[in-house]
Order: structure tokens, then sequence, then C-alpha cells
């Protein structure tokens, strides 16, 4: 259930943007953008999942679909990863930051626009949309969930590098 203030849980009931409204409803435990998720990350020791996207994107609502709309995959999601969810036209501030990194570290961009953050809000990796399972030469969204969860510290500087270097541009291509 949708809840604006509740302890766990997805938080993005009471928000305005038409956007962030439809995703209120996920089983994904998602926070808007704001202290209160970083506050989170850094209190648990989590990485952020930052999904950025704007209402009548396409492949921003089959990604709900086929992700956060999935029970399983929520699961991983809000065991491992503290979730932010951001509408591009309320906070293109935001947009343009993650954005960049993810045209420089990937070699392009779009919506949905998926980047995990230290709790610092520094990006350690990111690409656009991800299928739900591994398909036709690409990480699938929960192997892309489980790696990182796994391997990948919430410290910039931590021994992580070669986990994400290798999950960057080993085997998989990043869309």
């Amino acid at each position: 259930m949708a809840t604006g203030d509740s302890g766990s849980g997805n938080r993005l009931g009471l928000e305005k943007s038409p956007y962030l409204l439809q995703h209120a409803s996920n089983p994904v435990h998602w926070y808007p953008w704001g202290e209160e998720a970083f506050a989170a990350a850094r209190k648990k020791n989590k990485l952020i999942f930052l999904s950025v996207g704007y209402s009548t994107c396409h492949w921003c609502h089959v990604m709900e679909r086929e992700s956060f709309e999935n029970t399983e995959i929520a699961k991983i999601m809000n065991a491992d990863f503290i979730n932010v969810k951001v509408d591009r036209e309320e906070r293109p501030d935001v947009d343009k930051v993650y954005m960049t990194f993810v045209t420089a570290s990937s070699g392009r961009g779009g919506w949905p626009m998926s980047v995990f953050l230290t709790p610092e809000l520094v990006p350690v990796a990111g690409g656009t949309y991800f299928p739900p399972e591994d398909r036709f030469g690409r990480i699938g969204f929960p192997t892309l969930l489980t790696t990182l969860a796994n391997k990948v510290t919430p410290h910039p500087t931590s021994s992580s590098t070669p986990t994400l270097h290798t999950c960057l541009h080993h085997q998989h291509t990043w869309p």
C-alpha cells in the first residue's frame, strides 16, 4: 500500500507528480528524491538505485511492467537497495547530472535511466532500460541487481572498481 510517511514500503503516494504517482502501487519500496532516502542509504550502508523517467515514456512503462511490478524482482530491490524514483520533468537538475554519467560511461542515454549510487550520491554504475532476464547479449535487471548487491560496496573508492569494470564492459552491452 502506498503511504507518504511509513517506516517502510512505497513512499510515493503523497507525491504530486503524475509519473511518481504511477509508481505508488508498485511492490518496490520507492522513495522520492530527498534526504529521507539518502539518510536511509547511509544508515543501512546500501547502494541507492535511482530510476529516472517521465509519464509518457514508453520504455519507462515497459520496465515498470516487467520489473517494478514483479514481486520477485521487487524483493531483491527492497532487500539490497534504497530505491529512489525521479520524474525528470520535475527534477531536470537530477536528470542532467546522472544522464551525463550514463552517457559518458555507456556511450548512450535515454529513459528510463537506471543509476546505482553510493549513499553520498556518487554514481557507480548505470544504464537505461534493462530487460527482466538476461537475453540478446544484454544483462537482465535481476542479474545486475544481484551482481551489484553482492560485489559492490557503497563506497566510491572501495575495492569494487574491478567488479564494476567487468560488469560494465565485459560480456554485457548496456542499453
